[in-house]
């Protein structure tokens, strides 16, 4: 089954991760390619968990949560997990639009403005011809984003012992940390987990879900590495502070044509990953709230805080890191009402997390809350 999993997996592909990874080749090499191996292979299992909790229960982790908290509780988990949803889209579609932008010279503004009615068209669609679309959609946007980074490392690669050095774990220089913490964030995504147990609901068997979540993990794993790659192999010494620098910088190290595969990247990774950003957000406040908003509000409130991002020249990869670093921070607020429905036999029966799946998931959550602490600190006191 090519399904659930291939949609959730184009927020795996983001601008959000293609800027973060690229960003970590050019200024580190590959030294921070073990962070997003090991990124891949917790967001795998963490997929599935979300996938069986949907499959098991026919509910979704917001709905699953708000049964179980009050409302003041409710209420909290809702503006957070909102806030999330609306930050990635607006990465997305700055991402976008950006690379609107750099290929055929459409105003910032405009291209966001077009990114976001591209989503919901997306959507719309969707609604209307039903799930295969999507999951369609979702296939073809992997494999054009994969192709244009497989297309850039035919033109210059770094050496292969780099890439063997670059699975040992090490933060070097300053900024590693940061940089580290964003490709956890861009990788393991709370959105990605709300929108996966919501479109598991129909499909039951767990079998499935799980060759579902293989095929798709080492798809955008795969392409997340070669980012990494692409970014050490052409990028590495330049500072890359906004897109424009990357796209002049591939051009002028690997050429026009890499320039423009990897802008065709951006494009559609932004495009397509906005429809996930919306449908979780749809997905959040539903499951919390039992209310829905149009989607063309939730269009709205998603384009006119990125046109004024755009407007007022912040600087996009910046941005666009400090997303994914803000969503590292928030991702154990998903993983641990995961970990705990997930291992509830109340809430799954005869599915419930085995004894090692439990302390799996339980080391990953305190890895990932180390990690944020340890931002934390380097970040107020360095």
């Amino acid at each position: 089954m090519l399904g659930p999993a291939f949609v959730a997996a184009i927020a795996y592909v983001d601008p959000g991760n293609l800027v973060t990874n690229v960003t970590a080749g050019a200024q580190f090499g590959t030294a921070l390619l073990w962070v997003v191996v090991l990124a891949t292979l917790v967001a795998g299992p963490v997929q599935y968990l979300a996938a069986k909790l949907g499959a098991t229960t026919g509910l979704t982790l917001p709905q699953l949560v708000a049964k179980r908290c009050s409302t003041p509780w409710r209420v909290a988990y809702w503006l957070q997990a909102e806030a999330v949803a609306i930050a990635t889209d607006v990465a997305e579609v700055i991402g976008a639009a950006f690379a609107m932008y750099l290929l055929f010279g459409v105003p910032l503004p405009v291209g966001g403005a077009i990114a976001a009615v591209v989503g919901g068209v997306v959507l719309a669609a969707g609604d209307r011809l039903g799930e295969r679309f999507l999951q369609g959609v979702a296939v073809v946007s992997l494999c054009v984003i994969g192709g244009a980074f497989l297309f850039c490392l035919t033109y210059r690669t770094p050496p292969l012992h780099a890439l063997g050095t670059g699975m040992v774990p090490a933060l070097p220089g300053d900024g590693a940390l940061y940089l580290a913490a964003g490709i956890v964030g861009a990788t393991i995504m709370p959105h990605a987990i709300h929108v996966h147990s919501a479109l598991a609901q129909t499909h039951r068997r767990l079998r499935a879900h799980r060759a579902d979540v293989i095929l798709a993990m080492l798809f955008a794993g795969s392409i997340n590495a070669a980012m990494v790659v692409v970014g050490a192999g052409a990028l590495h010494g330049l500072s890359g502070e906004d897109f424009g620098d990357i796209a002049r910088g591939l051009s002028e190290r690997a050429g026009g044509a890499a320039q423009t595969a990897f802008l065709v990247a951006l494009l559609v990774s932004g495009l397509t990953s906005t429809a996930v950003g919306t449908q979780s957000g749809e997905v959040v406040m539903s499951g919390l709230m039992r209310r829905r908003m149009p989607r063309s509000l939730r269009r709205l409130i998603t384009v006119l805080p990125a046109v004024a991002l755009l407007a007022a020249g912040v600087s996009p990869v910046g941005a666009l890191i400090m997303s994914q670093v803000v969503l590292a921070i928030g991702l154990p607020l998903v993983l641990v009402p995961l970990g705990l429905l997930t291992s509830s036999r109340r809430v799954m029966g005869e599915h419930v997390n085995s004894l090692p799946v439990k302390a799996g998931l339980g080391a990953a959550i305190a890895a990932v809350t180390l990690l944020d602490a340890a931002l934390l600190l380097e970040q107020f006191f360095p």
